[in-house]
């Protein structure tokens, strides 16, 4: 039985509480976590991990259906659709054992069970009826989120799915619809229509991946519809009939409304926090459209008590719940580190091709009053790309023409994903546009591609 008394308690075990936790002992901190389900959290049992194990297998497909391409021979290859299924639960379940490793080394108490907050910096944590409290001279809450809902399609988890299920289907769906293309959207519609199943996705705004730079929208769009995909923007998903075989989908758009027959259909409209009976209201945490009022320590309105992740107003992203949770952790041992820079957060969606982004788009910068210089380099013009067969794509980079300052890159092709940090690092780095173009890229790489862009932006480019 642990101690009852913690320097700190972090209320969840995923990417931000687990990383909270292990940077507080790295400190000195006698820390606990309450976690009522896997370590790891959403990111790594359900969500990050899992899905980048199951886009691995639809690569794997996707090349062995092009080896003939690359002088090669395959025959007769087929999905073992429960084979990546298991694959994928395995590649998941090993690296909520590396968790539990982690903690064990950093002698990191796991205390199992819902917690709820209660006055006086306790912690009421519930293992199936049976109820211990804790107490701490801080306490973070990072209780994360989960699929969010909508009225027309309430998630039954048979018919109509969330992400959770779409991870864990018995067998392959010969038709579905994907309502919603942000990255989860998108990264499912693109596994399951590698791997044979007939795809339409529906989005709300104009273009797909309404978050990114209009032209990288446009660049998947044109890729997912070569690989067959159906896509319908600016349309609305009004009803979902289950009550037969199948669902009739009645989507809304411009010119009318159109029934979709599909065996599944996959909601990927966003997420929403969990709040819900962690005993916020019962302690006064302040909160504002469900999030978590905090601020740029994430420290809430109650003395001890703190908030990171999804619930708390940023990115939902697995990489800024971790930072948030170390520069929280921080901040509580008395260092004095940095406040993190929102604008300088990169976001990666890993269908295929890849997008990756970091900073203004083109769109935002002009709006925000810049006065930009904009390069844009094709991966039709690389190399290796040519070389890897992947020369759909583009690296493009937005610079403040008065003072050089990088305001943006905007990715789209094979493996962009490893290719943001540099952006990240540069822009941390207040690294200028002439700075990059004179920093040797080696060659062949895809990330020449970003010495190319800045080039072009600067009218130096060698290779268009």
């Amino acid at each position: 039985m642990a101690d009852t008394k913690y320097d700190l308690i972090v209320i969840g075990s995923g990417p931000g509480g687990y990383v909270a936790a292990i940077r507080a002992s790295q400190l000195g901190m006698k820390t606990g976590v309450v976690e009522r389900a896997e370590l790891g959290g959403i990111c790594l049992n359900w969500g990050c991990i899992p899905t980048k194990a199951l886009l691995k297998s639809a690569n794997v497909f996707e090349y062995i259906q092009h080896a003939k391409d690359y002088g090669i021979e395959v025959k007769d290859a087929s999905v073992d659709f429960p084979g990546m299924i298991k694959r994928s639960r395995e590649v998941a379940g090993a690296m909520s054992k590396g968790i539990q490793f982690l903690f064990k080394k950093n002698k990191i108490d796991v205390l199992k069970g819902f917690g709820k907050l209660q006055p006086g910096k306790k912690v009421e944590v519930d293992d199936d009826g049976k109820k211990t409290v804790y107490q701490a001279d801080h306490i973070i809450v990072a209780t994360g989120a989960r699929a969010k809902e909508l009225p027309a399609m309430p998630i039954d988890g048979k018919k109509i799915i969330g992400y959770r299920q779409a991870m864990t289907l018995a067998e392959r769906p010969k038709k579905m619809v994907v309502v919603g293309s942000g990255a989860i959207g998108v990264e499912f519609a693109y596994f399951y229509n590698t791997i044979g199943t007939e795809v339409t996705i529906v989005e709300f705004m104009p273009n797909i991946v309404p978050v990114e730079d209009e032209e990288v929208s446009k660049q998947l769009a044109r890729s997912f519809k070569k690989a067959g995909i159906n896509i319908m923007t600016s349309a609305e998903v009004t009803a979902v009939d289950t009550k037969g075989k199948g669902c009739k989908v009645t989507v809304k758009t411009k010119k009318g409304e159109e029934v979709i027959n599909c065996d599944i259909v996959l909601s990927a409209v966003g997420v929403t926090t969990n709040l819900e009976g962690i005993g916020l209201e019962e302690v006064g945490v302040a909160t504002d459209k469900g999030k978590v009022l905090v601020d740029d320590y994430y420290r809430t309105n109650i003395p001890g008590i703190y908030a990171i992740g999804d619930i708390v107003h940023g990115p939902a992203l697995a990489h800024v719940a971790s930072a948030e949770g170390i520069c929280c952790v921080e901040k509580i041992a008395g260092l004095e580190p940095e406040p993190i820079d929102y604008n300088n957060i990169p976001g990666c969606t890993y269908c295929s091709p890849e997008i990756a982004s970091v900073g203004y788009t083109e769109k935002a910068a002009r709006e925000a009053g810049y006065e930009i210089k904009v390069g844009k380099f094709p991966f039709t013009a690389s190399g290796k790309a040519k070389a890897a067969g992947a020369p759909e794509g583009f690296v493009k980079v937005i610079f403040d023409a008065k003072y050089g300052e990088w305001l943006g890159a905007h990715m789209i092709g094979a493996n962009v994903t490893e290719m943001i940090a540099e952006v990240v690092a540069a822009r941390k780095l207040e690294t200028t546009g002439h700075e990059i173009i004179k920093s040797v890229h080696p060659h062949p790489t895809m990330s020449e591609a970003v010495m190319e862009a800045t080039a072009a932006a600067y009218d130096e480019v060698i290779h268009l």
